[in-house]
């Protein structure tokens, strides 16, 4: 049975995302928790097979971050899906380091894009294996990459620190190699903040992470007022 882990102290909200689990995985078994310590607890108790999680709980403006530390530390490779109101562009770049596997912000997506990002995690969870990945690294291409496994995008041997979002846009412009990915072509891979703004984050991010292995990364380009192109292998 799929178990998953639903800790958000705004008891609202909690069942909204409970009620749309139940919509999309009615198998499932969910788990809700309002606080740090419940949280924490049943972290340490159970092995989740995703855990969805707001960033501030109560008074504690961090416990978020406090909690996906306490999954790397006793439960690694556990997903985590922040949902939370922080702005994107601030926590989005924080989750990342963290390992957590995307970012929603509140007020900007529907249940449509939440469902979404739950069965693309659950399915990508479900299909982990060192032999699936096998094959892949066995042949040593320059980038190795599939849009659904948190963290079995690799550049050059090393692995890229990307979440989801950011690894299907990715994904969309290596498919299309040497060819301009247009912004509106763009806005169908990401849950939301469908505008230009937000898929320049999501390219700057991504940039970024190859930056951190290969500072003379630049095979992204911008062609301006028009999209995007992957100029590399």
């Amino acid at each position: 049975m799929t178990l998953i882990a639903v800790i958000e102290d705004d008891a609202p909200t909690s069942q909204q995302l409970r009620g749309w689990i139940a919509a999309a995985r009615p198998d499932a078994q969910v788990h809700a928790w309002f606080n740090r310590d419940e949280a924490e607890a049943a972290l340490l108790r159970e092995r989740y097979d995703l855990v969805l999680m707001d960033i501030e709980l109560g008074r504690e403006r961090n416990a978020g971050v406090a909690l996906i530390n306490t999954l790397n530390k006793h439960r690694p490779g556990t997903p985590v899906l922040v949902v939370s109101a922080m702005p994107a562009a601030i926590y989005r770049s924080i989750m990342k380091a963290l390992d957590a596997w995307d970012y929603l912000q509140k007020t900007t997506f529907e249940e449509a894009d939440f469902i979404e990002t739950l069965l693309d995690i659950l399915r990508a969870t479900k299909d982990r294996s060192p032999a699936a990945s096998a094959p892949a690294t066995a042949a040593a291409p320059e980038l190795v990459l599939d849009p659904l496994r948190q963290g079995s995008a690799l550049w050059r041997g090393q692995r890229i620190n990307l979440p989801l979002t950011a690894q299907r846009i990715l994904a969309a412009l290596v498919q299309r190699k040497g060819e301009v990915v247009s912004y509106e072509e763009l806005y169908q891979v990401v849950k939301s903040g469908r505008n230009r703004d937000n898929i320049r984050k999501h390219v700057s991010t991504i940039r970024d992470a190859f930056r951190e292995l290969d500072e003379g990364f630049e095979a992204i380009e911008n062609i301006p007022m028009r999209g995007f192109r992957w100029s590399g292998p």
